[in-house]
């Protein structure tokens, strides 16, 4: 049962309506007890439906396990690798200002090369139910969770109608506003045409990196061969039909995209668009030939792109003090190496 659709279907086989599908869902995401509300679920559902109910919530309790949580130096985030019932891994991350970060696939086909999520290429999907469990726990582990963001393993693109299903039950029943939703993707135009007719609309992300097209395609190997300019058009377009703005990401890779040239391209693409630019300097690790620009020179980027007129975050990874970007505790698990304790200057 790694679907929404398969939890709706048994409860439909069960006699539930679309009413009481909604209501036990909301209880589901939102972490409420059976005999929450006005109206408790006891006397107002089918008596074959609540008798079940149970035994459907432990299996969804069950659908994914902490294999092990590594709070970040900040003692405000956290990253937790999480077993699945078929033996694989994912990463959520505890963010922050009451976010989480998940996963939605297992492993990544984009490949990109300073992202050790993808160097074993795609493994699995994740399933909706699979996603929305991430947040539940996450939010077991804060009540104030307000925020959910699809920038964990996996291309979110890449598993669409997972991610849009549960993105869908999120923002209807699991009490987060759409803008508290994003959905990251490095572009793809399947993912801008479904988002521009979805009922739910995410903020969205756009993994930029770079302005320069060949660049680009040597930095993210599959990605969709869609220019840097044409990305940030649709991009922008979503945004002004949403309201959301855009949120460009931007990994700072020392002596690669931190260059005059690449400041010029972001001015000349984002000057006077509807979002900013999340710049991150690069999660240091060993298995990956890049290196981690020093905290100056990536505050002093910044700086001139906010004074050249874009709007520009230098943000830390979270986990950086545990060894844990995006796939790599995963990448540790399967080696047989717990993660490192490694101090960063922040």
């Amino acid at each position: 049962m790694q679907l929404i659709s398969d939890v709706r279907q048994r409860l439909r086989a069960l006699g539930a309506n679309p009413a009481h599908e909604s209501r036990i869902l909301r209880h589901w995401v939102q972490n409420l007890p059976l005999d929450a509300g006005k109206q408790p679920l006891q006397g107002w559902l089918p008596k074959a439906v609540m008798e079940a109910l149970p035994g459907l919530f432990a299996e969804l309790d069950g659908l994914l396990a902490v294999r092990s949580e590594h709070a970040g130096g900040d003692g405000l985030s956290a990253r937790l690798l999480l077993g699945l019932n078929d033996g694989q891994t994912v990463e959520t991350v505890l963010l922050p200002r009451d976010g989480v970060c998940v996963s939605s696939q297992v492993g990544c086909a984009v490949g990109c090369r300073f992202c050790m999520t993808g160097v074993d290429g795609l493994i699995r999907q994740v399933g909706s139910a699979e996603i929305v469990a991430q947040v539940v726990l996450a939010r077991r582990k804060n009540a104030r969770l307000k925020k959910v963001v699809f920038m964990g393993m996996g291309e979110p693109a890449h598993n669409l109608a997972n991610v849009l299903d549960a993105i869908t039950l999120l923002g209807r029943e699991g009490g987060f506003a759409h803008k508290q939703l994003v959905f990251s993707t490095v572009g793809d135009e399947r993912a801008f045409a479904a988002l521009n007719e979805a009922d739910v609309k995410p903020a969205l992300a756009l993994s930029l990196h770079t302005t320069d097209a060949a660049k680009r395609a040597d930095l993210l190997p599959r990605a969709p061969r869609i220019s840097p300019e044409d990305l940030v058009d649709a991009a922008d377009a979503y945004a002004r039909a949403s309201g959301y703005p855009i949120q460009y990401q931007w990994t700072l890779l020392d002596g690669v995209n931190d260059g005059a040239d690449e400041l010029d391209g972001i001015v000349r693409l984002l000057k006077g668009r509807y979002g900013l630019l999340n710049m991150i300097p690069f999660n240091s690790n060993e298995g990956l030939p890049f290196t981690r620009p020093s905290w100056e020179r990536a505050r002093a980027i910044a700086a001139e792109l906010s004074a050249r007129g874009v709007l520009t975050k230098l943000r830390d990874s979270a986990g950086q003090d545990v060894e844990g970007g995006c796939g790599q505790l995963r990448a540790r698990e399967a080696k047989g190496r717990p993660a490192r304790v490694v101090r960063i200057h922040a």
